[in-house]
């Protein structure tokens, strides 16, 4: 038996450690939240029982290792994770006679901030809990951080960076693409407080939510007093004009209420939050209880116990998208959660559809994930008789099952399908592509049903279908005249706007900027770039490298952006060819900067002096730009194998810049 309970908890491991990567690292769900935690519940009450605890256990190990792209730094002290429970009286009780701060637990990203004499210095992410991922440009940018404060001795704090629901709602709305849609503002925040360009951060509205204070110097090396409360610290950072998470008072009689008000404010609550967190207000008593290997004993995370509701599942329908991914959404009979009533709920992709068993018929408990999100919790049935699509929805064409890293998903192979006709016209026209007034989507449907535009060089020959087209419903002269005025206008444009247009899966209207920049705004060289070249381009991952080459290697794509581009005027930038002092050189930017805002700053004088800057240090490197080059970085070493001269921004201005 003991035997069969061992291969069980290393089952459990090895799925919920794929979870978590998934999760964190590459902003996926393979797995429900729900299953996750009743799984690592399961995986916890094992351990116990055997008293076993395996190296790579998910109860012991905080997070994943922070991605390359960014300097990575170990923190003062670990970040650990709070224990959690879903009983309100096991949080009561918790609080044994003694009195606490309950608060909300914010769902985005931890963030430590650090501040010397009154100047923000540094931020780094919570990382794997003892090494993370230094943002400060970014986190300069987030819309309520002060960059000074009046305290001017040094001061180290953490909270939370987070996106607001109405903020991810409009983010979200201005993304033709249904597959390119962030999936939960968790996902959007992560990716935005982590970007190589922090305008782009600037431009996703994040927030930082502070939650507890790590330190306080003052000026002569005395630590602050606090008179040992940890309400005290809070209103301190909130005269320092920090946003401070929203809190209540309590002890074992009145958490109660405190947790009822929290409740209901959820519904309501733009900031996305996935329970609370009940932390002792005499920060010495905190202090004593010391740690486990994972969790502090000074705070307990309280998740919401979700209303769940069964009902019966009556369909599931799938939902065709430009990129050809096709999306699985469960319809079941109405049932009553959290106050309104919910008949659909959004099953991922097929790795979920596989793991909840589902079949048409079947009884399923369904819940809102942090009181919002429609969810199927578990399937009673699990009669896993659910027949997966082989042909597209909308154009009864081909389907295939595809995996992308853990997950796997539907997508239709069917290059004329409707659906991604309809949604690739419409990124082609929208406003940060060739912005084309007038053609809305019920409009690109008519032009393509009557087969007047069958792909992207049609839309310049509308004159030949003047006659057919001005008698078109909700059409005339003047609409006509007007359209063709627009697309007359849309025609010079720019090769950023083109790229960003043509859909490439992932490349969106920034990406398409960096490619078109690294290759000189020249067409040509786009199509021929290899995928290493490609993903060399700091922001441009493996993915999208690989989504560029697998477009252009496309023979039908290749002879569409031919056709196009000799019925497009495309504007090429101005260049001071007598400034172009570093042409031909190849530089690698890593580590913090002192003099410009952010590397993305560096690289842009760099390429408009002609140089070209990579991610990667190779043979073919000119010099790496490190402020420190005494590290043990990858980099850094790599530079040293190959002979590579490692130089400070000074060094680079001195000799480059004069």
């Amino acid at each position: 038996m003991s035997d069969n309970k061992m291969d069980r908890m290393k089952e459990l491991v090895n799925v919920l450690s794929k979870a978590s990567e998934a999760y964190y690292a590459k902003d996926e769900e393979i797995i429900s939240n729900y299953e996750y935690d009743k799984l690592y519940d399961e995986l916890v009450m094992l351990e116990k029982e055997l008293g076993i605890t395996l190296s790579n256990s998910p109860t012991v190990k905080v997070g994943y290792e922070a991605v390359d792209e960014l300097p990575k730094e170990r923190h003062e002290s670990p970040m650990l994770s709070l224990d959690k429970t879903k009983s309100r009286e096991e949080l009561a009780g918790w609080l044994n006679g003694h009195e606490g701060i309950l608060s909300w637990k914010l769902d985005g990203l931890t963030v430590v901030l650090t501040y010397n004499k009154g100047e923000l210095i540094k931020a780094v992410t919570r990382g794997n809990g003892e090494i993370g991922e230094v943002i400060t440009p970014n986190a300069r940018v987030f819309v309520n951080v002060p960059t000074k404060i009046s305290f001017k001795g040094s001061l180290v704090l953490r909270g939370e960076a987070v996106i607001s629901y109405p903020d991810f709602e409009e983010i979200n709305r201005k993304i033709t693409n249904d597959a390119d849609k962030y999936k939960n503002p968790r996902n959007l925040c992560s990716g935005s407080v982590r970007q190589l360009n922090n305008k782009i951060t600037a431009e996703r509205n994040v927030r930082f939510i502070a939650f507890n204070m790590v330190s306080a110097v003052c000026e002569d090396g005395s630590e602050k007093d606090f008179g040992n409360s940890r309400e005290a610290t809070f209103r301190f950072l909130e005269e320092q004009g920090f946003e401070v998470v929203e809190r209540r008072f309590v002890d074992e009689n009145s958490i109660f209420e405190a947790i009822e008000y929290f409740a209901k404010k959820i519904e309501n609550y733009e900031i996305p939050s996935d329970g609370l967190v009940l932390t002792y207000e005499d920060i010495a008593y905190g202090a004593s209880l010391g740690r486990t290997a994972k969790f502090p004993r000074h705070s307990i995370a309280f998740k919401w116990a979700d209303e769940t509701a069964e009902t019966t599942l009556r369909e599931v329908e799938w939902s065709a998208s430009r990129t050809g991914l096709i999306n699985p959404v469960a319809i079941f009979d109405p049932v009553e959660l959290e106050g309104t009533t919910v008949s659909r709920a959004s099953v991922h992709n097929v790795s979920i559809v596989r793991e909840l068993k589902l079949g048409i018929g079947d009884r399923i408990t369904v819940y809102k994930a942090n009181m919002i999100i429609p969810q199927i919790a578990e399937n009673l049935t699990g009669s896993g008789s659910l027949v997966i699509p082989k042909v597209c929805p909308v154009c009864g064409g081909p389907t295939e099952i595809r995996a992308l890293n853990e997950a796997q998903s539907l997508y239709c192979l069917n290059e004329d399908c409707p659906a991604k006709q309809i949604k690739a016209f419409s990124q082609f026209v929208s406003r940060e592509a060739l912005n084309i007034d007038g053609l809305s989507e019920a409009t690109l449907e008519k032009l393509i049903d009557f087969g007047f535009i069958k792909s992207f060089p049609d839309l310049f020959e509308l004159e030949k279908h003047k006659e057919n087209i001005v008698r078109l419903e909700g059409f005339g002269e003047k609409s006509y005249d007007n359209l063709i005025s627009s697309i007359e206008k849309a025609s010079h444009t720019t090769l950023p706007r083109v790229i960003f247009g043509l859909g490439i899966s992932g490349i969106g209207s920034a990406n398409a900027k960096l490619i078109c920049k690294a290759y000189d705004y020249d067409l040509e060289k786009i199509i021929e770039a290899k995928r290493e070249d490609l993903f060399a381009i700091d922001g441009i991952g493996d993915v999208m490298a690989g989504a560029v080459c697998g477009f252009f290697e496309n023979e039908r794509n290749l002879e569409m952006v031919r056709e196009l581009s000799h019925k497009l005027d495309i504007e090429k930038p101005m260049v001071n060819a007598d400034a172009q002092n570093l042409s031909g050189m190849i530089f690698v930017v890593t580590g913090s900067l002192n003099h410009f805002e952010n590397r993305n700053a560096l690289k842009e004088i760099i390429e408009s002096k002609g140089g070209k800057v990579t991610g990667s240090v190779t043979g073919k490197t000119s010099a790496l730009i490190n402020n420190d080059n005494t590290s043990n970085s990858t980099k850094n070493k790599t530079a040293k194998e190959l002979g590579i001269p490692i130089i400070t921004e000074e060094e680079f201005m001195g000799k480059y810049l004069q």
